[in-house]
C-alpha cells in the first residue's frame, strides 16, 4: 500500500483516548504531576515521563507507596482535582479573569454570571468570581490601576465587538502591581502557594484539531472514550471543550477493571459495553502506553501525534500514525446491525514529502501477539 495515496478501511466502532487524543490538557497534567514531583524531592521531568498515560491510582502507589489502600481513592480524588485547578487558575483567579471579561471578550453575555453556557465557568462556579470583588483591590492597588478595573466593571457587559475598550489591562501592571495582585489573591481566596503560581499561566483544556468533525460524524452507540483518567478528571476534561461524555466512557476508577494501559482492559471492557469485539474496533491513541494496550486488545490502532514526537510512538505498534485527526474521515454505510464504519485516512495535505506513516503488522504481530492487522473492505467482503 503506497503512503501517499488515501487509505480506506472498515470497522465497527471506535475506541478513544481522551487526553491527548480528543483533548489537550497537557500542561495541567504535567503541572500536576509536577506538583507532586516537588512534593516527594524527586525530578519533576522524571515524574512527568513516567506517569504519562497511566493511571493516576497506579502512578500515586509507585511515587506514593505509603498512600494506604483505604485512601487511594481519595488520594486520586484530591490528584485530579488538582489538574482542573492547574487548567482554571489563569482564567478563574489570574489575569485572564479580567481579560476574559465582558469588556475584552465582546461577550453579550455577562461573564460574571454563575450560569453561564460556559462548561468550564460551570464546572467552576464553587469559587466565587475574582473580579466580582474588586472593592478589595482597594488596599493593594495603585489608584491608576484600581481606576483601569473598576472603569472595566462600571461598563456595560453588553459591549460589542467593534468598540474601541481597554486593551488587556493586566499586561500593563508593574512587577510592583502583578505582587500586589497575588497579596490580593491569597488574602481573598487563601490559596496556597502552590495554586497562587498556577493563576500566572494559562493551562486551559483544550479540544484537538479535527476532533469535533471526528466525533460529530459517528452514530451514538457507536464510539465510546477509554482513559487512563478517573471520572472526576475524564469528565472535567471532555465538558470544559464541549465534549458530552458518550454513554460508554471507561475511566480508571472503574471497579471493573483489573489492569490499566499498557494492559488492554480498559478498551476491551468499552468495546464489550458497546456489544463489539475489540477486533471490529479502531483505538485512537496518543501515548505509547495507550497504544501498547489498543495493539494489545486486537484492535486496529491508530496513533495521532498530538502529544509525542513521532519517533517516541512509531515503533509501539499502531497500524497508522497521523499528524492529527484533520486526517481522518468517518462515514457511517448502511443501517441498524448492517451499519459499518467507513475509514478515510488521507496524507497530510500541506507537502507531498510529509507522508502517512503505516506501521509494519507482520513485525508487531510477534511483539504483541492480539495485534490485529488493519480491517480492509476486502475482509469486510471476505
Amino acid at each position: 500500500m503506497s503512503s501517499n495515496i488515501e487509505t480506506t478501511f472498515y470497522a465497527d466502532a471506535v475506541l478513544f483516548d481522551m487526553d491527548g487524543t480528543l483533548t489537550d490538557s497537557i500542561s495541567a497534567v504535567e503541572a500536576a504531576w509536577g506538583k507532586v514531583a516537588k512534593d516527594i524531592g524527586q525530578d519533576p521531568a522524571y515524574v512527568i515521563a513516567a506517569t504519562h498515560g497511566k493511571r493516576a491510582v497506579d502512578n500515586l502507589a509507585q511515587f506514593k507507596p505509603h498512600i494506604k489502600h483505604h485512601e487511594m481513592d481519595s488520594e486520586v480524588q484530591a490528584f485530579e482535582e488538582s489538574i482542573l485547578f492547574f487548567a482554571d487558575a489563569y482564567n478563574k483567579h489570574g489575569p485572564g479573569s479580567v481579560q476574559n471579561s465582558p469588556m475584552n471578550s465582546g461577550a453579550t453575555t455577562p461573564a460574571l454570571s454563575p450560569s453561564s453556557s460556559n462548561p468550564a465557568s460551570r464546572a467552576s462556579s464553587r469559587t466565587s468570581s475574582f473580579v466580582g470583588t474588586i472593592a478589595q483591590l482597594a488596599p493593594f492597588r495603585r489608584p491608576s490601576f484600581l481606576h483601569r478595573v473598576s472603569s472595566l466593571l462600571s461598563m456595560s457587559p453588553t459591549i460589542r465587538e467593534n468598540e474601541e475598550v481597554l486593551e488587556n489591562p493586566i499586561s500593563e501592571e508593574t512587577e510592583e502591581e502583578a505582587e500586589d495582585w497575588k497579596t490580593m489573591l491569597q488574602k481573598k481566596h487563601q490559596l496556597e502557594a502552590w495554586q497562587l503560581e498556577a493563576t500566572a499561566v494559562d493551562r486551559s483544556v483544550r479540544i484537538l484539531p479535527g476532533v469535533k468533525r471526528v466525533m460529530d460524524s459517528i452514530p451514538k452507540g457507536r464510539y465510546a472514550v477509554a482513559t487512563s483518567g478517573a471520572k472526576t478528571y475524564a469528565y472535567g476534561c471532555m465538558t470544559r471543550v464541549g465534549i458530552t461524555p458518550p454513554e460508554v466512557t471507561i475511566t480508571a476508577d472503574d471497579k471493573r477493571l483489573k489492569a490499566g494501559k499498557p494492559a488492554p482492559d480498559p478498551f476491551l471492557l468499552a468495546a464489550k459495553e458497546l456489544g463489539f469485539e475489540a477486533t471490529r474496533c479502531v483505538v485512537f491513541e496518543d501515548s505509547p502506553s495507550g497504544i501498547k494496550a489498543g495493539v494489545a486488545s486486537g484492535a486496529t490502532v491508530i496513533a495521532v501525534c498530538t502529544s509525542h514526537e513521532r519517533s517516541k510512538i512509531e515503533n509501539c505498534g499502531a497500524h497508522y500514525l497521523v499528524d492529527n485527526m484533520e486526517q481522518i474521515q468517518i462515514t457511517a454505510e448502511g443501517a441498524g446491525a448492517d451499519m459499518r464504519l467507513r475509514f478515510t485516512i488521507k496524507p497530510k495535505a500541506q507537502t507531498q514529502e510529509q507522508h502517512l506513516h503505516l506501521a509494519q503488522p507482520q513485525q508487531q504481530a510477534a511483539a504483541h501477539p492480539l495485534a490485529a492487522p488493519p480491517i480492509t473492505a476486502e475482509a469486510i467482503a471476505a
